[in-house]
């Protein structure tokens, strides 16, 4: 009898340290004999670094994604007695740094192909703001799944009002609109460095960028309870730093990135030659813009049936997101809603699913994957 076929990860960030274990142990060897564990050079070095390969003059480091879009907004100003427009379909960090920073988050629908938030809703909501809400003052548009959004309109209707556009890309680390990196088109941006994204640490971390040095500075401020002169707060601050040995880890990934994004492209188009013809959709690329697949996302009424299939094949999969931030127990009835009420965005977390996607994947086990869907 033949051993059963072991099952192919969704994700294997284990991987991504395999692959550069020599470079990132000698960079963790580096930071531990400096004896200096938080904001010193390595940090600034990655700063330099990461704001150089975006193409912006600053960039700040941060514990998580979730406290780099809090300390942008509370860089800006932006708390109580303001509104934040974003989407209901990503992760609840983006929800949730909206509420940290004190600020009333709305919740718009999306594009259904792409996934992005409506841009349509976004300047309705901006010119005709929904009753009994505070001013809108900051839209966060999320780049989900390494697509971008559709970030024409929306700069021009947050122009128009007066608000700031402020990117999530934390799941759109090199992708473009445009021929524009992704992160350097609204006021500010903010990218998550789990360990499973694009560009992941080896635990938790988080970096913001932006063209406003002002911004910047004030935000830098912040994340360190406020301080511009050691022990002593100019402004209220909370504590949000991203430590040596991770950023250590991070400049050595970084010099990989581009070449890993472009593994992930050449897997996705396997992906799509496998399911022609299998009733399943190729994921759309917006016209212009370069896709990165932090996720390759199908979609199907049955999807749970496809996911076992799948399964019975020994390939792993996932749900981005099985449950809108609307509908959660935390958030129902409690979060405002666009004029759309979400309703596409219910609609996608009841069919949406996502293939094995990381840039360690092997030929062998990409052709796994590519013939299981063939056999749907």
């Amino acid at each position: 009898m033949n051993a059963p076929t072991a099952m192919l990860p969704f994700a294997d960030p284990g991987a991504g340290y395999r692959a550069l274990q020599p470079e990132i142990d000698a960079a963790v060897a580096r930071a531990l004999a400096s004896g200096w564990y938080i904001l010193g050079a390595e940090g600034e070095a990655f700063e330099r670094e990461f704001a150089e390969w975006l193409g912006l003059p600053r960039a700040v480091g941060c514990a998580n994604g979730t406290d780099a879009l809090m300390l942008i907004l509370r860089g800006m100003g932006i708390g109580p007695g303001c509104t934040v427009a974003t989407v209901s379909h990503t992760a609840v960090a983006t929800v949730a740094a909206i509420e940290m920073a004190g600020a009333t988050p709305l919740l718009l629908d999306i594009d259904p192909e792409t996934y992005t938030m409506d841009a349509d809703e976004l300047a309705a909501v901006l010119e005709e703001p929904p009753p009994g809400l505070p001013p809108i003052r900051a839209a966060i548009p999320v780049h989900i799944y390494g697509q971008a959004c559709d970030l024409g309109p929306m700069l021009e209707a947050c122009r128009a009002a007066d608000v700031r556009l402020i990117e999530d890309c934390a799941q759109a680390h090199g992708a473009a609109w445009q021929g524009q990196r992704l992160g350097t088109l609204g006021d500010a941006a903010a990218f998550s460095l789990y360990p499973t994204k694009n560009l992941g640490a080896l635990g938790d971390g988080g970096i913001l960028a932006t063209a406003d040095a002002e911004l910047a500075d004030r935000i830098a401020a912040i994340r360190q309870y406020g301080w511009k002169r050691r022990y002593i707060s100019d402004m209220q601050g909370v504590n949000s730093r991203l430590d040596e040995i991770q950023a250590a880890i991070l400049r050595v990934k970084l010099q990989h990135l581009d070449a890993q994004n472009a593994r992930r492209q050449q897997i996705a188009a396997a992906y799509d030659a496998a399911i022609a013809g299998t009733g399943l959709t190729a994921p759309v690329r917006r016209p212009g813009c370069e896709h990165v697949f932090h996720l390759y996302v199908l979609r199907h009424p049955e999807r749970d049936a496809i996911m076992a299939a799948l399964k019975a094949q020994g390939i792993g999969t996932g749900i981005h997101y099985p449950m809108p931030v609307h509908e959660q127990p935390a958030y129902e009835g409690r979060v405002a809603l666009g004029p759309a009420d979400c309703d596409e965005t219910s609609r996608a977390a009841r069919e949406v699913f996502s293939l094995p996607m990381y840039p360690e994947l092997t030929d062998e086990q990409v052709e796994r994957v590519c013939t299981a869907l063939r056999a749907l």
